[in-house]
C-alpha cells in the first residue's frame, strides 16, 4: 500500500467506546450552586448570540459600557464589547478591596514542606502589583501596547507581574518555566519583547534548579534573530539571596527585589483600556514550525473566564480553589489567575511536583488549606493514581467540586478520581477547550446535568458545536457518529488572531468549513477545533482527541484515546500511550506503550490481558502490533506524555530534541526494550 493510500482520511472516526452510566451530583452541592436555572440554555440559545454574553460581561466593572456587543465587520476577526473601557488588573484586585481586602487572594505553597505557606491577601496583592507596575513603567519605560516576555515558575511573583503588566496595558507573554532558553527566545523574537522577566531559581523535585541560566541563552539566541533584550529582570526565589550559579550581566540584568525598594508605597492608576485591546499572548508549544502566539483580548476574555469560573467551576468568594495546572499554560492564565481573582476567590499556587516528596502531598495541601474546589488534568490524575492509589483516604480533605481538563479522561481513571480523590462527595466537570478558546467549551453545568465518566457533557451556555465530516456535511446531531467538531458561533473568550500571522489564523481555524468567504455573517464562519468528537443520543459530547492522532488502520480510523482507555481497564496498568507505526500492508498500525503501577514487574500474563482488553473493548482491528511495558513514559516537565517521541521509537526514527523532557534518559532505555 502506498503512503498516500495509507493516509487517506475517511469521513468518520471509528468509535467503539461504550457509553457509561450517569452519576448525579450530591444534594449538598445543588443547594449552594451558583447556577441552578435551567432557563440559562434558552437565554444563551443560538438565536440570542451575541447579546446573551452580556451576562458574563456584567460580572465585571467597566469604566465605560460598550456600544456594540460583537463587531463582525472583518470576519473572522471578531471584536467583542466594542466601545467599552476596562482594566483587567482593576477587576482582579482593586474592586475587591472594599469587601475582601483582608481575605487571602493567593495561597503560595513552596515545594519544600518545611517552608511556611505564604498567604497573600487582596490588600497585599494590591500593594505589590502597584509597586511592580511602577517599576515597569518608570524603571523600564514600559507603556500600553508594549510586549514583555515572562519566563517564570509557579511562584506568587508570577501572577503579581502579570497583573502589573495588565495594569499598564502592557501585553504579557508567559513562557512555561520548563521550556528551554531557545524556546523562550523564539517567543521573545516573535513578540518583539525588549524586557525579559525571570527568576534566579526555584524548587522542583527536591532540587533548587538554576533558572537564570536559561535567560542568558534566551537573550543570546534572540539577538541572533535581530531582537535585542534591553533588560532582564530577575526575581529572587529567596529574597535577599541570589540563588543562581549564573552571574548577573552588568547593565542588563537587574534584581527585582532590590529595584523595588525605590518604588515602595507607589500607586499606579490602572490604565483605561479598550475592551478589544490585547491582554496577553499565549504561545502554543507545537513541536514543528513557528510557535503560534494566540492573542487574547481584555474585555471578551476576562468576561468569559469570570463567567465560566462562576457557573461551571462554581467558584464563590468564600471558596479555597486549587487549580494544579501551571500558569505557563492557558489553564493557569484562565483558571488560576484571571477567572478566580476576578471573582475574589482564594487561589492556590503550588511550586513543585504533585508527587514530591510522595503522592500524598496534594491531599496534605488540600487538608491544610481546606481546599474545596480542585482542578487538574487527566495526566496528573493518572500519575497520582499510579504513584499513590491509596493515598487520598488518609487525609481529611473534602472537595465539593472537581475539574478535569486538558485531554479526554478514561472512564476507569474518572471513577478513581470521583470515588477515591473526591470520596464520592464532589461534582465533577470534565471540560473540553483549547489554548485558542480562552475558556471551557463543553462541560456539564454541575448543578444542572448528571456526570458521565469519560464524557465532556453538553456544550456550556452560549457555545453551539456542530460536527462535520471530511466533505463538509453535517453529521446528524445525537447520532453517535464521529467527525470534526466545530463551533458555530463566536464567543468572547476566543482568541482574536495569531500574533503577526492573520493568514494562518484564517487558514487553520476557519477556512476549511467556511460557507462564504465574502460573508460578514458569523453563521458562515464556523470555528474548526481540530479535534474529533461525537455527540451521543443524550446530547453529551465525547472528545476523541486530535484529528492528527487518529490512526488509519486498513481504512479504519481508530482514535488512540479509546485504545489507551481499554488498556487502562487492566488493573496493573498505570499509564498508556498509543502511537501509529508504519505497516506495509495496513498503512498504519497501533503500537501500545504501558507503564505498570509501582512494585509490579512486567510479565506475559499482563501483556496478554492488555491485548485481550483492547480486542474485547474495540475489536481485533485495534490489536496492537506491539505492547511495550516501560518503566516510565517520556514526559515533559508538566507530566505530559510525549507521544511523538514514542512514535519515533516505533518507527526507528530520530526522536529529535528531547532536552525539554523531564526524563530524557528514558528514551534510550525504551528504544532498547522495543528492539
Amino acid at each position: 500500500m502506498s503512503q498516500s493510500t495509507a493516509e487517506v482520511s475517511e469521513a468518520e472516526i471509528a468509535v467503539h467506546w461504550q457509553e457509561e452510566n450517569y452519576v448525579n451530583p450530591p444534594e449538598r452541592f445543588l443547594a449552594q450552586a451558583n447556577l441552578t436555572d435551567k432557563a440559562v440554555f434558552d437565554r444563551f440559545s443560538l438565536d440570542n448570540v451575541p447579546d446573551c454574553f452580556k451576562e458574563y460581561a456584567d460580572l465585571l466593572d467597566w469604566y465605560r459600557p460598550w456600544d456594540i456587543t460583537l463587531d463582525t465587520s472583518n470576519p473572522p476577526f471578531w471584536r467583542w464589547f466594542v466601545g467599552g473601557r476596562i482594566n483587567a488588573s482593576y477587576n482582579c484586585v482593586d474592586r475587591h478591596l472594599a469587601k475582601y481586602k483582608n481575605k487571602t487572594a493567593i495561597h503560595f505553597v513552596p515545594e519544600p514542606e518545611h517552608e511556611a505557606i505564604q498567604h497573600v491577601t487582596y490588600q497585599d496583592l494590591y500593594v505589590r502589583v502597584n509597586e511592580v507596575a511602577a517599576l515597569l513603567r518608570d524603571g523600564c519605560g514600559l507603556k500600553k501596547g508594549d510586549r514583555v516576555t515572562l519566563h517564570m515558575p509557579m511562584v506568587p511573583e508570577l501572577p503579581i507581574t502579570m497583573l502589573a503588566c495588565a495594569r499598564l496595558g502592557v501585553i504579557h507573554s508567559q513562557v512555561f518555566s520548563g521550556f528551554s532558553g531557545k524556546a523562550t527566545a523564539d517567543r521573545i523574537v516573535d513578540s518583539e519583547s525588549r524586557v525579559l522577566i525571570t527568576m534566579d531559581a526555584y524548587c522542583r523535585g527536591g532540587q533548587l534548579l538554576d533558572h537564570k541560566e536559561k535567560a542568558d541563552v534566551a537573550v543570546s539566541e534572540a539577538e541572533k534573530e535581530g531582537v535585542n533584550v534591553e533588560k532582564v529582570l530577575v526575581w529572587q526565589r529567596y529574597p535577599g539571596r541570589y540563588s543562581s550559579k549564573t552571574p548577573l550581566v552588568g547593565g542588563r540584568d537587574f534584581v527585582m527585589n532590590e529595584m523595588l525598594s525605590a518604588y515602595r508605597r507607589r500607586r499606579v492608576d490602572p490604565v483605561e483600556m479598550a475592551a478589544e485591546d490585547p491582554l496577553f499572548l499565549m504561545y502554543t508549544s507545537g513541536t514543528t514550525g513557528r510557535p503560534k502566539g494566540c492573542q487574547h483580548s481584555i474585555g471578551g476574555y476576562l468576561s468569559y473566564v469570570a463567567g465560566t469560573s462562576k457557573y461551571i467551576q462554581d467558584i464563590h468568594p468564600e471558596d479555597v480553589y486549587w487549580c494544579m495546572a501551571d500558569i505557563g499554560w492557558i489553564t493557569g492564565h484562565s483558571y488560576i489567575v484571571y477567572g478566580p481573582l476576578a471573582l475574589a476567590a482564594s487561589s492556590v499556587v503550588y511550586e513543585g511536583l504533585p508527587t514530591y516528596p510522595d503522592a500524598g502531598r496534594p491531599w496534605r495541601i488540600a487538608e491544610e488549606l481546606d481546599v474545596n474546589i480542585f482542578h487538574t488534568s487527566p495526566t496528573a490524575i493518572r500519575a497520582l493514581r499510579r504513584a499513590g492509589p491509596d493515598e487520598p483516604p488518609k487525609y481529611n480533605h473534602h472537595f465539593k467540586h472537581m475539574t478535569t481538563v486538558g485531554e479526554p479522561i478514561e472512564p476507569a481513571v474518572w471513577k478513581w478520581y470521583h470515588e477515591v480523590v473526591g470520596k464520592g462527595e464532589a461534582a465533577i466537570v470534565d471540560t473540553w477547550w483549547q489554548t485558542e478558546n480562552g475558556g471551557f467549551l463543553c462541560s456539564t453545568v454541575p448543578a444542572l446535568h448528571p456526570m458521565k465518566p469519560g464524557s465532556a457533557g453538553p456544550a456550556v451556555p452560549g457555545i453551539h458545536p456542530i460536527i462535520y465530516d471530511e466533505a463538509g456535511a453535517e453529521i446528524p446531531p445525537r447520532s453517535g457518529r464521529a467527525g470534526n467538531i466545530c463551533i458555530q458561533n463566536p464567543w468572547p473568550g476566543s482568541f482574536q488572531t495569531i500574533w503577526k500571522d492573520p493568514d494562518r489564523f484564517v487558514q487553520q481555524y476557519y477556512a476549511r468549513y467556511c460557507k462564504d468567504r465574502t460573508s460578514r455573517d458569523w453563521r458562515d464562519w464556523p470555528y474548526m477545533a481540530g479535534d474529533g468528537a461525537l455527540q451521543a443520543a443524550d446530547g453529551y459530547y465525547r472528545i476523541l482527541g486530535r484529528i492528527d492522532d487518529v490512526i488509519n488502520v486498513a481504512g479504519h480510523r481508530l482514535g488512540t484515546k479509546e485504545i489507551e482507555s481499554a488498556s487502562l481497564l487492566v488493573e496493573e496498568i498505570a499509564e498508556a500511550a498509543v502511537v501509529p507505526a508504519r505497516d506495509e500492508i495496513k498503512g498504519k498500525i497501533p503500537d501500545l506503550y504501558v507503564s505498570l503501577k509501582p512494585g509490579l514487574a512486567p510479565n506475559e500474563s499482563i501483556r496478554k490481558r492488555v491485548e485481550d482488553s483492547v480486542i474485547r473493548e474495540i475489536g481485533a482491528i485495534a490489536r496492537p502490533r506491539r505492547i511495550v511495558m516501560v518503566p516510565d513514559m517520556p514526559k515533559t516537565r508538566s507530566g505530559k506524555i510525549m507521544r511523538r517521541v514514542l512514535a519515533a521509537i516505533s518507527n526507528d526514527e530520530d526522536a529529535g530534541d528531547i532536552s525539554t523532557l523531564a526524563n530524557p534518559e528514558i528514551v534510550d532505555e525504551i528504544r532498547k526494550m522495543k528492539s
